[in-house]
Formats: C-alpha cells, sequence, structure tokens
C-alpha cells in the first residue's frame, strides 16, 4: 500500500464495461511526509475519494482486489482515505 494525494479526476464517456460506476482519478504519490514522490498514477477510486485528498491505494495485480469482478483493466484502486500521518522520527 501507499500513500498518493488526489490531484484530478478523470471524466471517460467510454470505459471498460467492468469500470461502470467507478470514478477514475488522478493521484499523486506521496512518501510518509507528504513529498511527492514519482509521478502521477490515474487509479479506480472504489471509496469515493475527492481532489485534495490524502489517500492509500495499492497498485499491480492485488489493485483488483477491491473489485467486484474477476477481471478489468486496472494497474492501481483507491482503498483509503487517510485523516492523519501520526510520523515519530528518531
Amino acid at each position: 500500500m501507499f500513500f498518493a494525494e488526489v490531484i484530478g479526476t478523470i471524466w471517460a464517456t467510454r470505459k471498460d464495461e467492468n469500470l461502470h460506476g467507478f470514478k477514475l482519478q488522478i493521484i499523486q504519490p506521496l512518501n510518509a511526509s507528504r513529498e511527492k514522490t514519482g509521478s502521477p498514477v490515474i487509479a479506480v477510486d472504489t471509496i469515493g475519494a475527492g481532489v485534495g485528498e490524502t489517500v492509500i491505494y495499492i497498485s499491480a495485480t492485488e489493485a483488483i482486489i477491491p473489485l467486484p469482478v474477476d477481471k478489468a483493466p486496472v494497474d492501481a484502486s483507491i482503498v483509503g482515505i487517510v485523516d492523519r500521518i501520526d510520523l515519530e522520527i528518531q
């Protein structure tokens, strides 16, 4: 699982039939200090996150797990909204 910030929404008039009913969000990966890491990613939103929220996402073959289908063209899925991060650095 990884942290990211939702930075945009994709509006698709046509998409894979297994993705109907799900929003596609553009997310910017972050580290635990909420600093940007890497390039933005398109993720299926399975929980209703909004732009500006910090989220938890999964990627690779595990990204299909939250969806109610066996197959879908998904590389990343948003699975949680972060309320806060308590980071203790020693």
